[in-house]
């Protein structure tokens, strides 16, 4: 008799998986606060017969297969402090929060991978257990991955696969490379200090907010002149703010932004750059500055085996022509802190409905196509269940987290 498919295992479940989905878009949650997320997804797993432990905090991992796991799948749950204006029914009920970077659908698409390698696991087509691993906090710098990181979450696998939303591809499509994917990323803020005192007299009171525009725009030209521009750096600011009346210079300021490095080499010293050239932009004009880097997350650095089983898995599984190159972006993701510690390989998943809009991460207005839940779950469940997927014990890295810089 033919052994069912993964598309035909799943049907029957589907309608779980997109429901988790849209009760984590409906109520989300931000970084270290993904009480009810864990909940939820602790709850599909149970019922379909996992063992789940919860994580310290929040997040939680879940074991399947036959043995100790050798293979893992990863999976952020925080949302954003954003305001959703997308009009879905099922829209955030919660205020100044959405989940506007689709990790609503990587914990969608990871649970019901979990679901799948279950049924195949009672079938006995599963050849090596798999770890499901559900993180916090990714969106916070340094990431929640180092949250989960001491926990031993890690113990024992031998690769980690991880799925992300990439509004630029269609629907039916995934972007591979093999390599850095991702860049690393920091954030940046330069706090100015002075006298303060009246517009009328700004050589007495320390023009500050002058000064503050001067570091806007002169320290992001000079990084990018002070450092190999094969490097990538690029520092763009996300907040400005001094003052309250028009007619009074305040006696603080501060800007801050993200300072991301497409190299590793220069994301090492980059800080320091930043800090000596703002001192010098400055100096001229009586206030001080006071600068402060939060190291963010590594570049992730797709291993080349992991990239080639999520590749075959894909043409198996959704078809010969649904992979396609893509490029290394400037966007920061903290699963570059488990490849510290092991390969793995992220893949882009397209959420753009063929034809439609492009709705990029982080608006307010971003809505994946639904259609791209069923195919990130069978491709991860495609992923974890190939026999090439455990790519052995790890012989290469430290095994111990780098922070890199001060």
């Amino acid at each position: 008799m033919k052994r069912p498919t993964l598309a035909e295992l799943l049907r029957p479940q589907l309608d779980l998986v997109i429901g988790l989905r849209r009760s984590l878009h409906a109520y989300p949650e931000t970084a270290r606060q993904e009480h009810r997320s864990t909940a939820a997804v602790s709850e599909l797993l149970k019922a379909a017969g996992l063992e789940v432990q919860l994580l310290p905090g929040t997040g939680l991992i879940a074991d399947v297969g036959p043995g100790e796991p050798v293979v893992g799948l990863r999976a952020d749950l925080d949302a954003l402090p954003m305001t959703e204006r997308t009009g879905l029914p099922y829209a955030s009920q919660t205020p100044g929060v959405m989940h506007a970077c689709g990790h609503d659908v990587h914990t969608a698409t990871v649970a019901g991978a979990g679901l799948l390698l279950a049924e195949l696991h009672a079938a006995g087509r599963l050849p090596h257990g798999v770890r499901l691993l559900f993180q916090p906090a990714e969106e916070t710098m340094p990431g929640g991955a180092l949250d989960v990181l001491g926990t031993g979450v890690l113990d024992g696998l031998h690769a980690l696969y991880g799925v992300h939303c990439d509004p630029s591809l269609d629907v039916g499509l995934v972007g591979l490379k093999a390599g850095p994917i991702t860049s690393a990323s920091d954030t940046v803020t330069v706090l100015l200090n002075g006298t303060g005192g009246h517009t009328s007299r700004p050589h007495l009171a320390g023009d500050l907010v002058f000064a503050l525009g001067q570091v806007v725009t002169t320290l992001p030209a000079v990084v990018a002149r002070r450092v190999d521009p094969r490097a990538g750096v690029n520092l763009t600011w996300g907040v400005i703010a001094a003052g309250e009346a028009p007619n009074a210079v305040p006696s603080e300021g501060f800007i801050s932004g993200t300072l991301r490095c497409m190299e590793t080499e220069a994301w090492q010293h980059a800080g320091e750059l930043v800090e000596s050239v703002v001192a010098d932009i400055v100096r001229p004009y009586a206030v001080t500055a006071e600068v402060t880097i939060v190291r963010g997350v590594p570049p992730v650095d797709n291993d080349p085996r992991a990239t080639s089983v999520l590749e075959e898995a894909a043409r198996a599984e959704l078809g010969p022509a649904s992979v396609t190159p893509t490029r290394q972006s400037l966007g920061g993701e903290d699963f570059g802190w488990y490849l510290h510690h092991l390969p793995g390989a992220m893949v882009r998943l397209g959420t753009r409905t063929p034809g439609g809009k492009t709705y990029d991460l982080h608006r307010v207005d971003y809505a994946p196509d639904e259609a791209c839940i069923e195919l990130g779950t069978r491709l991860l469940a495609a992923t974890a269940a190939s026999p090439a997927a455990d790519l052995g014990p790890a012989t290469g890295g430290t095994g111990q987290v780098t922070r890199y810089g001060r």
